[in-house]
This record gives structure tokens, sequence and C-alpha cells, in this order.
């Protein structure tokens, strides 16, 4: 008897160079799954090719904010992953551009080839939020799920791993610094959560293993304060820093000048 051989499903993977990103792309490799990362600068994703065979693993140039690139990425796909979101607004990379109007041109562009989605928002997304991230993320979700309604939306908390640009970020800066900033007093709460465990909630999503038309939340197993984290990151690291609290405002300043 002849065996047919069935060629792989095609992910689109938005945003796929990123953290989260290359955690998604090694689970959706290591399931067999084709894969297309589409980001605004391929050439810089080539990092991403030795976490699969050869050919399996393709970059491609798309912008989620540039409506004709994200419907060339999605040809042939039968899921598309979108990680796209920004922490900070820097020339054209507006929260509404990317979270809500890219969230949009990804859903639709998913309907139109008639691919799952799923979506990752974040943790703390709300329409009436003050913060302009957190509202825009809403937005998104809105925007996808009058879409797609059986779209799979993932809230995740922030993420650590190997590379994080938070926990790690901070390690560095207790290098040489002997003191650290406690942002906002250090009072704020979070959940931190591992990226690998993030990254397969998705892939687990891709094969279909997860109900669509739901958000869900993604956590780690302790809710500690940012002044905690901070403790934690110390006892880790074995360092002795003063922690010093900073108002919210200074810290924008000084992320918008850190990127």
């Amino acid at each position: 008897m002849t065996e047919i051989l069935q060629t792989p499903k095609l992910v689109v993977v938005f945003g796929g160079s990123g953290f989260v990103g290359r955690h998604v792309v090694r689970a959706l490799a290591k399931r067999g799954y084709r894969i297309r990362v589409a980001c605004r600068r391929p050439d810089l994703a080539g990092h991403l090719q030795p976490l699969g065979n050869v050919g399996q693993i393709q970059p491609v140039q798309a912008n989620v904010r540039v409506r004709w690139s994200v419907d060339r990425a999605v040809q042939g796909a039968d899921h598309v992953v979108n990680l796209v979101a920004i922490l900070h607004e820097s020339g054209r990379q507006k929260f509404s551009a990317v979270h809500e109007f890219g969230a949009r041109a990804v859903a639709e562009a998913a309907r139109s080839v008639g691919a799952g989605l799923t979506h990752i928002s974040a943790l703390g997304a709300d329409l009436d939020s003050e913060s302009d991230y957190a509202r825009t993320k809403a937005l998104g979700e809105k925007a996808v799920l009058e879409t797609i309604k059986d779209a799979v939306i993932f809230r995740p908390s922030i993420n650590f791993g190997p590379e994080d640009g938070f926990f790690n970020r901070f390690a560095n800066m207790a290098r040489y610094s002997p003191v650290l900033p406690l942002i906002g007093g250090g009072q704020t709460k979070f959940q931190p959560v591992y990226v690998g465990d993030v990254a397969e909630a998705v892939a687990r999503s891709v094969d279909g293993k997860v109900d669509g038309g739901q958000i869900y939340e993604l956590g780690g197993p302790k809710v500690l304060t940012f002044k905690q984290c901070m403790e934690e990151l110390l006892d880790v690291i074995e360092r002795k820093r003063l922690l010093v609290p900073v108002p919210w405002w200074v810290a924008n300043i000084q992320a918008s000048i850190l990127g």
C-alpha cells in the first residue's frame, strides 16, 4: 500500500523573533510544524533557524501596522500566532497602532485564509484602565474576538527565563550600581511565569487542545510585590544592594531613555 506523506501544517508567528517568540518557535518546531516567523527585521532573525530542521523555520518581513504585509505573511497558513507588543511608544510604534490596529489586522488576515488564531495579550488588560498599554491591550482582545469568535487569547504575567528583559536587566544593573530602584514604591504585584510554560500553552493552542473563544490568564505559582522580586533576584545573584523607592514618572523617563 502506498503511504501518502502529509505536509506538516504551517504556523505563522508574528513577533516570533522576540524573547517569548523564540521559545514559542522552539516548542512548535519540536512538534514538527512548519513555521513562518513574521517580523519587521527578518535579517536579524537568523538565530531562530537552528531551533528546527533545515528549512523548517523561515523568517519573512511583516509589520502589523502595514496591512498588506500582514496579508502576505499569512498566505497558506493553518494557524496564526500573534505575539507582537510594545512596552513603550516610540516614533510610529504607538500602543493603539500595535495593540489594537495590529491585532485586528492579524485577526482579519487569519480569517481571510481560514486559519486558527492564538493571540497573546497581557495580564491586566482592561478597557477602563488609565494605562494606555493596558487599555489598548484590551481593545486588541475585543478586536480579535469580534473577528474570530473561536480565537484563543492568553494573558500572561511578566515572563522570566534565560535572556528575559525584566529580571536580567535589573540583575545587570545590580552588577554596577549600589542601588536598585523600587518602581512605584515597590508594592506593585506580579505573578511571574516561566517563559517555557507560556510557550507550551501557545503550542497546545496550536495543537487544538485549548478551547477557543476564551481568555486565559497565565501566571506562576507565587504572587510577589516588585520589592519581593528584587529581593529574590539579589538572593539568586548573591549580591546586596540598597533598594530605593522611585516614582512612576521617574521610571517612565528612565525607560524611554534606556529603551
